[in-house]
């Protein structure tokens, strides 16, 4: 949809939100870093795809992602986002 049909208040939300995806994807990332270590189960793997997911948003390489999938250590992904911040 074009940004005419939206009033200004709502074009200057959508404009917002889009500056600042980066710094809330990394805010993100990081709760969802703390939610990992106090999940478990189900939880668990559900908290790890969320988080996959903010990391993509990051711009994080996917083969990056592809390798902290496959060894799921909390602390690889702890070093990665001390790195983008």
């Amino acid at each position: 949809m074009p940004m005419e049909n939206y009033s200004r208040y709502q074009q200057s939300v959508i404009k917002n939100f889009y500056k600042n995806r980066d710094a809330v994807s990394l805010q993100r990332a990081q709760e969802l870093l703390t939610e990992l270590y106090l999940a478990e189960g189900k939880k668990k793997e559900k908290v790890w795809e969320s988080l996959f997911t903010n990391l993509e948003r990051m711009g994080v390489p996917a083969d990056q992602i592809e390798h902290l999938r496959k060894v799921r250590n909390p602390e690889l992904v702890a070093k990665l986002i001390e790195q983008k911040l």
